[in-house]
C-alpha cells in the first residue's frame, strides 16, 4: 500500500470523524448542554443540531422529564417534644438545564437535604396531634418554602407528598397505653352512669308502689265503711242476719285453718253463736 493511499484513506477517517463530531441528533425528552472550549455556549434541543468540531462538545444531557426524589425517613420533634418518624417524594422538573448544572454540585443532594430541613423546621412549630392529622398543611408549607430556593438552580418543584408520618416506637408506646386509659375510663364513667340511672328508676318504682299501695289501702278502707255503713243501715238492731253472716266467716276462716300445713288440729267453740255474739260486742 503506498503512502498516497494511506494519506486518503487517514483523511477520510478524519472527515468521518469530524462529521460525526460537528453533527448531534439530541433524543425527545432530553436537553444537552454544549461547552466551547471549556465555557459554557448553548443547550441542544431535541432533533437534529450542528456543533463545531473540536471545539464544542457535550459536557451534560440533562433529562426534561418529571424526575421522582425520594427522601429518606427522618426523626422530627414536634412543638410538644414528640419524635416522629418522616419521609416524603418531591417531583422536580428541569426548566433550564444549564442552571441545575452549573448552578449546583448536586442538585439531587441538595433538593433532598432541604426538604428534610424544611420539613424538620415546620412540624417543630406544631403539636402532635397537628401534625398527625395536617398532612395538605405540611404539604403546601414545604412546597412554599423550597420552590423559591430551587427556583435560582431553574428546577421547578411540581409537587411534593408526604409518604408517611408515625411515631417513633417508643411514641407508639405511650400513645397506646394512654389510649388504653381513656377508653377504661370513659368505660367506668359509663358504668357508672349506668348504676346510677338504674338506682334512681328502682327508687321511682319503689315510691311508685308505695304510692299505689296507700291509695289502695284508702279504696279498701272506704269501700270497708261504706260495707259497715249500709250493712248497719239495712240491719238495723236485727242481730240475726250477722249472726249468720259472721257464721259463715268463721266457719270458712276455720276451714282455711285446718287446710293449712302448718295447723294440725282446729278447736271450735262449743256454743258457736255465743261466741259470735261476742265478737259483735252483745252479751
Amino acid at each position: 500500500m503506498s503512502i498516497t493511499t494511506i494519506i486518503s484513506l487517514a483523511f477520510l477517517v478524519f472527515v468521518v470523524v469530524t462529521i460525526l463530531k460537528g453533527v448531534r441528533i439530541v433524543p425527545q425528552g432530553y436537553k444537552w448542554i454544549v461547552q466551547r472550549l471549556g465555557k459554557y455556549h448553548t443547550t441542544l434541543n431535541p432533533g437534529l443540531s450542528i456543533i463545531i468540531p473540536y471545539v464544542d462538545e457535550v459536557a451534560y444531557k440533562i433529562t426534561t422529564k418529571d424526575i421522582v426524589l425520594d427522601i429518606p425517613s427522618q426523626e422530627v420533634i414536634t412543638k410538644d417534644n414528640a419524635v416522629l418518624l418522616m419521609n416524603a417524594v418531591a417531583y422536580i422538573n428541569l426548566t433550564t438545564p444549564e442552571k441545575a448544572v452549573y448552578g449546583i454540585e448536586n442538585f439531587n443532594w441538595a433538593i433532598q437535604n432541604l426538604v428534610q430541613t424544611s420539613l424538620r423546621s415546620i412540624v417543630g412549630e406544631m403539636d402532635l396531634d397537628d401534625a398527625l392529622s395536617s398532612r395538605d398543611h405540611i404539604k403546601a408549607k414545604l412546597k412554599v418554602a423550597i420552590s423559591d430556593d430551587i427556583s435560582d438552580w431553574g428546577i421547578t418543584l411540581k409537587t411534593v407528598e408526604i409518604q408517611d408520618i408515625k411515631p417513633s416506637t417508643t411514641m407508639q408506646t405511650a400513645m397506646e397505653e394512654q389510649a388504653a386509659a381513656e377508653r377504661q375510663r370513659r368505660a367506668a364513667v359509663t358504668k357508672a352512669d349506668g348504676e346510677k340511672q338504674a338506682a334512681i328508676l328502682e327508687a321511682e318504682g319503689r315510691l311508685e308502689a308505695s304510692k299505689r299501695d296507700a291509695e289502695a289501702q284508702v279504696v279498701l278502707a272506704e269501700a270497708s265503711q261504706k260495707s259497715i255503713e249500709l250493712v248497719t243501715s239495712a240491719v238495723g238492731e236485727k242481730e240475726t242476719p250477722v249472726a249468720y253472716l259472721l257464721g259463715e266467716q268463721y266457719i270458712k276462716a276455720m276451714q282455711d285453718m285446718a287446710k293449712s300445713n302448718n295447723s294440725k288440729t282446729v278447736v271450735l267453740p262449743a256454743d258457736v253463736l255465743n261466741t259470735i255474739r261476742g265478737i259483735m260486742g252483745k252479751s
